[in-house]
């Protein structure tokens, strides 16, 4: 296990704690929501002229209703008062509303059992601000993405033993699952306390308790970033496309597969592990930063394997599959597991970054008011999945169906959202190209601030140098291009999206120039990072040419850190200008290894081209 595995924070107590009290919550809501729910489908159990399929997606909506009506009180408790002591507090609820379920069980009680199941969806609405708020208080940002995708595939985890406990013991012993349920709630009570104080971010905060007002409020503080609100609205139709899928497993088992309880377990289970893998994976896909471009490449695996599930339907009738071997002895039943992992795989890699971007950047004294946003939203979203299925199914859509439309709105969805916020795409591609096509090893990344204005040098060896640095630093940048290459047919649609800007030499196009280096004072003056070139031109000989005097002028008008980073081992690549490299030479340095190396921050009173230029240089080396 490397120093820095993410599965090195189950050892340490700012987080071990939190995480196994997070599992048994997940557990415990699971083995009662699942436990209802295969006693709803499988037992045919009908409410209010309500038939199995139907009314599993009523329980699926009572359940996440809370999250619509109280998350705005849950998310100021979350920032007024310490978070151990609320998480303790809230497990006592738990423990109290575990005993009414398993009276109710005992009872056979369906109606006051999905009663319950909306209170319980209460006590995890005051749950959810508190999670999410409580881990970046307690971890690095380098740490956000590993702690957030175990936290996530843990979650998942417990959500497998929810349904095997919940879907199978229920068959057994409804007396044995009450005990559970008890049961888990003490151990989660017990865990709880060894979970360490963290500071209340508000503690002068007033409790409002008007539900309507508050809402918008809390609403109004996710909308103050765009990036935050646009990743909530990612994140609720993922809850949205997610939702409508899981829902739908116990009555596409018995009336598509003609599967029973076990068969509708093993399909949970394969889109869990998967959601589960998927989630642990971003660590390792992203570098240990938030990385944006997993969000794309998750929604287009999403789509892919819906689609695929439709089609895995089966074209005739079949067999009843008498338990899970019958199930897997049929010809679809590995596609159809197969397809339901990877739409979870997908899920993790679409959903971890978003939560780990809002809680980066957010402001910390609103961030679990901003939690709770997202949980109005997600539970808005989910409840209308329950009830576009419900109306669908209704109007004589079938499961399979159901899922293929899903794929098709995730398509539109998913191209709506990249339009509005078009860094998640360009991150994307940045992160295939250089995920794919070269091997980078970055030395350094510590060194580009965190926070705040500052200007990138690097030296310019090829047209592929600005992607390069877009997949290796993890702030967006702004880069300053010729403004001839940013008027390329089709390209320029990219460059503007990225926010390049163009610049022409005073000789060319004074005017381009001074608009230049005013849009650099602009974007340096909101805080952001501007990337130039000093060379003012891609190398013809692979060396490091002469830096040019106006990253002078741009400091001297604002005075930011200027951050030298080198590029070596892309001359004589396809997009070098070496005549003998390139595509001539198949395959031209791709794959090859890339070193970026970034130096130390130059204080503004320091910098001077030809001391920036001398920096590069050296930190380039041999590796041209």
């Amino acid at each position: 296990m490397s120093e820095s595995s993410q599965f090195l924070l189950l050892r340490q107590r700012r987080y071990a704690p939190f995480f196994a009290t997070q599992f048994l919550g997940a557990l415990n809501d699971n083995v009662f929501r699942n436990g209802l729910l295969f006693l709803i489908v499988f037992q045919n159990v009908s409410i209010a002229d309500l038939d199995r399929s139907q009314l599993a997606n009523v329980a699926g909506a009572l359940f996440i209703l809370p999250f619509l009506l109280f998350s705005a009180p849950a998310g100021q408790l979350a920032d007024k008062f310490e978070k151990s002591l609320l998480i303790r507090r809230i497990k006592l609820v738990e423990i109290a509303l575990m005993v009414l379920a398993a009276m109710a069980l005992m009872y056979q009680s369906y109606t006051w059992l999905l009663c319950l199941l909306f209170l319980m969806g209460t006590q995890s609405t005051l749950f959810g601000p508190v999670k999410y708020a409580y881990l970046p208080q307690n971890l690095s940002s380098e740490e956000l993405i590993g702690g957030n995708g175990l936290l996530e595939a843990g979650t998942f985890v417990a959500i497998i033993l929810g349904m095997v406990i919940g879907g199978l013991v229920v068959a057994v012993s409804p007396a044995l699952l009450a005990a559970g349920l008890v049961g888990f709630a003490i151990c989660g009570y017990l865990v709880s306390r060894q979970v360490p104080d963290t500071r209340a971010v508000d503690p002068e905060l007033r409790v409002k308790w008007n539900l309507w007002r508050e809402t918008w409020r809390i609403v109004g503080y996710a909308r103050e970033d765009r990036s935050v609100f646009l990743s909530i609205l990612g994140i609720s139709w993922f809850w949205f496309f997610g939702s409508a899928i899981t829902l739908q497993i116990p009555a596409y088992t018995l009336d598509v597969l003609r599967g029973d309880e076990a068969v509708s377990t093993t399909l949970f289970v394969a889109f869990i592990v998967g959601t589960g893998t998927g989630s642990l994976l971003c660590e390792r896909l992203s570098g240990r930063r938030v990385e944006l471009g997993l969000v794309p490449f998750g929604s287009i695996g999403l789509s892919i394997f819906a689609v695929d599930l439709y089609l895995t339907q089966p074209l005739q009738a079949i067999d009843a599959a008498a338990g899970v071997g019958h199930f897997l002895a049929q010809g679809n039943s590995w596609r159809i597991l197969f397809d339901l992992a990877m739409l979870g795989a997908f899920g993790g890699f679409y959903s971890v970054p978003l939560y780990a971007l809002i809680q980066q950047r957010s402001r910390r004294q609103h961030l679990s008011r901003i939690i709770a946003a997202n949980n109005i939203l997600n539970s808005i979203f989910m409840v209308a999945a329950a009830g576009m299925s419900i109306a669908m199914l209704q109007h004589g859509f079938s499961i399979p169906q159901l899922f293929l439309a899903l794929a098709a709105l995730n398509v539109l969805v998913a191209g709506y959202i990249y339009s509005l916020l078009p860094e998640f795409l360009l991150r994307f591609f940045a992160w295939i190209l250089v995920s794919l096509f070269y091997r980078i090893r970055l030395d350094g990344a510590e060194n580009i601030p965190q926070h705040g204005p500052a200007v990138v040098v690097c030296n310019h060896v090829s047209f592929m140098d600005p992607i390069i640095l877009s997949g290796c630093i993890r702030r967006p940048m702004r880069f300053v291009m010729y403004y001839k290459i940013f008027e390329i047919p089709l390209l320029k649609f990219f460059f503007r999206n990225m926010k390049a800007i163009p610049i022409a030499g005073a000789r060319e196009d004074e005017s381009v120039m001074h608009a230049a280096f005013e849009s650099v004072d602009e974007e340096l003056a909101a805080g952001n990072i501007v990337c130039i070139f000093p060379e003012g031109a891609i190398t013809r000989d692979g060396e490091v040419q002469r830096f040019r005097p106006g990253i002078e002028k741009i400091i001297a008008r604002r005075a930011v850190p200027v951050v030298p980073v080198a590029i070596g081992r892309l001359w004589g690549s396809w997009f070098s200008r070496r005549k003998d490299g390139g595509i001539r030479k198949i395959p031209g340095r791709l794959f090859a290894r890339i070193p970026i190396r970034i130096g130390q921050p130059v204080p503004p009173r320091d910098v001077t081209a030809a001391g920036l230029e001398l920096l590069v240089r050296t930190l380039r080396g041999d590796d041209r």
